[in-house]
């Protein structure tokens, strides 16, 4: 534990919020920037007297849940939660949950590819996707957000997934995402959303079951599959997978052979099957 550097951090970390950042009335003038440790103090669920020891460096050793709390009193991002674990003397916390935030500037990019686009988190909810995607695969805005999800469009309502994209390839994507879930909930024990997607999966599909029994744990890796698109026929593609990992977030990109029959489809459906790029509200 070094407990000079620890003070340091949580003071600065202090002056930089305002109260109207965590909710709280800016009252009278301040004599000193940002919050006040008694502030800090009831918003992390601690003695103003403990919290002030942390900061002037003569405090305990404070547990895991207390520095928890100190992270979410002081608002801080991943990155510097982590550090104030390291600088605590303990290894960081594992996350939540996946992050569900979308970048702007990956969603300008989507906004402007001429190939079908996904953002996916690490449990497969499908986050922002453009137009040309809800073309190919299906309309995410008129799905339930808790069921804009690949594994539960996947394995919960798989009546015509073989039809849509072929046999062999439905059951090489179902290998492999569900061992890749099996790697996620390594990284967010603790997240109800993913516990829960799990629960609902083995419950409601056999298949995914024996899958998830089998303990594989492996990350989803690119996949090319024949999709039979109801309107404009059979399309080649192959799934290109762009990683953001400071997010967690994967980019799935649909991409065909250059002057092909696939790439005249693919073409033919964004003038006959496009919509305005939409994200998860």
């Amino acid at each position: 534990m070094d407990r000079a550097q620890l003070a340091d951090f949580l003071r600065i970390r202090r002056e930089r919020l305002r109260p109207d950042d965590v909710g709280l009335p800016a009252g009278f003038r301040r004599r000193t920037p940002g919050l006040r440790r008694e502030e800090v103090a009831s918003l992390a669920t601690m003695s103003t007297d403990y919290y002030t020891r942390l900061e002037q460096g003569r405090g305990p050793h404070p547990s895991r849940p207390v520095l928890t709390g100190l992270a979410r009193a002081l608002r801080l991002t991943d990155a510097e939660r982590d550090h104030l674990f390291r600088l605590a003397g303990e290894q960081p916390a594992p996350p939540p949950g996946p992050p569900a935030e979308v970048r702007s500037g990956v969603l300008r990019m989507l906004g402007r590819l001429d190939v079908p686009g996904l953002v996916l988190d690490a449990k497969y909810d499908v986050l922002a996707w453009n137009a040309l995607a809800a073309a190919l695969l299906t309309d995410f805005s008129a799905v339930l957000r808790k069921h804009r999800n690949l594994l539960r469009l996947r394995f919960l309502d798989g009546t015509t997934q073989a039809d849509r994209f072929g046999e062999a390839a439905t059951e090489t994507f179902a290998r492999e995402v569900a061992a890749d879930l099996r790697a996620t909930t390594g990284r967010y024990p603790d997240d109800p959303a993913l516990a829960g997607l799990v629960d609902d999966l083995t419950s409601g599909s056999p298949e995914f079951a024996k899958l998830w029994a089998a303990h594989e744990v492996q990350t989803q890796q690119t996949l090319c599959q024949t999709i039979n698109h109801p309107l404009v026929g059979r399309i080649e593609v192959c799934c290109e997978v762009l990683v953001i990992p400071e997010r967690d977030q994967r980019v799935i990109l649909y991409t065909t052979e250059p002057n092909s029959p696939s790439e005249a489809a693919l073409t033919l459906l964004s003038v006959i099957g496009t919509q305005d790029l939409t994200t998860t509200r």
